[in-house]
């Protein structure tokens, strides 16, 4: 959390900061007491989600098999189903040589203990020769974030990506394996203001209730926070029409943005679904180091490092805190190398399951980890580097 945001006077002040100060030389990573965390990685099962060549699968676009899980897998949506963790998770084929120049589909595992995967053999969301096909081809459908209303309604927004625009999508099923796509979710707000911009990145509010992770309303609308340079808003009735929040001259309005000198400083982009809690509303974000004199030297430049902010639940456009560290950072090796080079922990899936937070997040761009956090034995985060 950012200091300027508790008023401290005299000694009390002078001591807390010495405290901080030695914490942060030590290397150590002191959470405030509204963050979620310190989440331990699984041992011995890490990456879960690896590429497999031998997947194949027949596109409906081409009519011919592709081995649709051939190169990568990662960016993972999380969810609950019958007593099992269901993944939701990105793949790409062969088709391309870099980022953004393949095909991506979403795939489908399941597990009993959040741990061990089995996975379906083919994708349950892809590019067709459907109503979403002008937004959706060739570069398909990517990064879900994924969450379930209290009938059980499961609500999935993912981009859309047809290698000109990136729009965020939605698509509703009652079994995670039967999709019905409704495609771009602001093509209607503003007489289609916001529906040519590129858009992505959809975190949708959630609360507990009991031992159930649903989908929330604030003063009977569905709450979302979006984007992938600032953080933004919007709002619904329906999860599927969604109008941005905008400022007093009609722009997006910006709830965060990068910081310089900070892990977040060249990007801040939202994460898995947003939650409830007594202290306000956590919000879950990729922060991006900026690779120059902007970045924290502390990280490496261009590496994607994951932080928390919370919103005032009386004002969800209010950012109350804020961490000023990662509370999760690249430190595998599976974090580390890859198709992307500089280092990723992109979290995406984050679900309440037998007692525990599990959050699931791409491994640079490549295959997909696992970290557990356990509220009543709390572990420490991810450690800061030192200079």
């Amino acid at each position: 959390m950012k200091r300027g945001l508790i008023k401290l006077t005299g000694a009390l002040a002078c001591l807390l900061f010495f405290n901080f100060s030695i914490a942060q030389t030590k290397g150590q990573n002191i959470l405030p007491k509204w963050a979620f965390g310190g989440f331990v990685r699984a041992q011995n099962v890490n990456p879960i989600i690896s590429p497999d060549s031998t997947a194949k699968f027949l596109d409906p676009m081409s009519n011919k098999l592709v081995g649709w899980e051939a190169d990568y897998t990662f960016n993972p949506a999380a969810t609950v189903k019958a007593s099992k963790i269901v993944v939701l998770y990105r793949s790409e084929d062969k088709t391309g040589v870099e980022i953004g120049t393949r095909t991506s589909r979403i795939g489908y595992a399941e597990s009993n203990d959040g741990l061990a995967f089995k996975r379906n053999t083919k994708p349950v969301l892809f590019p067709a020769n459907d109503t979403q096909k002008e937004f959706e081809w060739p570069g398909g459908c990517e990064d879900p974030r994924v969450a379930v209303t209290e009938n059980g309604t499961y609500v999935m927004f993912y981009t859309q990506w047809n290698r000109k625009v990136p729009r965020l999508g939605v698509a509703t099923s009652k079994d995670l394996i039967t999709w019905v796509k409704h495609g771009p979710i602001f093509r209607k707000a503003f007489n289609g203001k916001f529906f040519n911009i590129p858009h992505k990145s959809a975190s949708i509010l959630t609360k507990l209730e009991g031992d159930k992770q649903v989908i929330a309303r604030i003063k009977g609308k569905y709450w979302m926070y979006w984007g992938e340079l600032h953080v933004f808003a919007a709002t619904s009735t329906n999860l599927v029409d969604w109008s941005p929040v905008v400022d007093d001259k009609g722009e997006l309005k910006q709830l965060i943005s990068p910081r310089k000198n900070y892990f977040d400083s060249d990007l801040t982009e939202c994460g898995p679904p947003a939650i409830i809690t007594n202290k306000g509303i956590i919000l879950f974000y990729n922060g991006k180091n900026h690779p120059g004199n902007g970045g924290d030297k502390r990280f490496n430049g261009n590496s994607y490092c994951a932080g928390q902010v919370l919103f005032s639940l009386n004002d969800p456009t209010k950012a109350i805190g804020r961490l000023d560290v990662p509370f999760l950072r690249p430190m595998a090796s599976f974090e580390k190398s890859g198709q992307y080079v500089n280092g990723t922990v992109f979290i995406e899936g984050l679900v309440y399951f037998k007692q525990k937070w599990f959050l699931y997040y791409g491994c640079a761009d490549s295959r997909v980890g696992v970290a557990v956090f356990d509220p009543h034995t709390p572990a420490p985060p991810d450690p800061i580097p030192l200079l």
